[in-house]
């Protein structure tokens, strides 16, 4: 492979990477395909607290690993000759695919908001979910917490 084809590859597997890392957002307005058209618990209540949180990224996706590890592969077997590259290249892969993980990481990381709120019940529930700028919330405002299953959100 020349070194254009290796440059353009490379390029072109980077911008997967960024694409790939791509994550659906966790406001309390987005819903996956499969909650829609769910029937949901309701239950009213006033925000007691909030408090800002850092929701990390994702660290089980294999597109940031696998496209960087061929990224390294591409680049180490830009190195060298014989075994001295073969071992280049599958350094560079290992190298390239621990970098890949790392970057999906920081790029699906989200910021976020743990709403503690006070149900008209007088109990009181504590739901995190991502940092909606058409939804900000302040103590004493009144929300709706959306159940189902396992999964709640937190919306006007």
């Amino acid at each position: 492979m020349n070194k254009k084809t290796a440059i353009a590859l490379t390029l072109l597997l980077s911008g997967a990477v960024l694409t790939g890392c791509a994550q659906s957002t966790l406001t309390g307005t987005s819903y996956s395909r499969g909650e829609a058209r769910q029937a949901q618990s309701v239950q009213m209540g006033r925000v007691e607290s909030l408090v800002p949180v850092v929701i990390e990224g994702r660290t089980d996706g294999i597109v940031g690993a696998g496209t960087g590890a061929v990224i390294g592969g591409v680049a180490g077997h830009q190195v060298g000759g014989g075994t001295g590259r073969q071992l280049a290249t599958v350094l560079g892969a290992v190298a390239g695919g621990v970098a890949g993980q790392r970057v999906e990481e920081m790029t699906s990381r989200r910021q976020g908001v743990e709403i503690t709120v006070r149900l008209d019940n007088g109990s009181l529930v504590s739901v995190v979910q991502e940092v909606d700028q058409n939804q900000v919330f302040s103590p004493g405002d009144r929300v709706r917490v959306l159940g189902q299953g396992s999964t709640m959100r937190v919306t006007y």
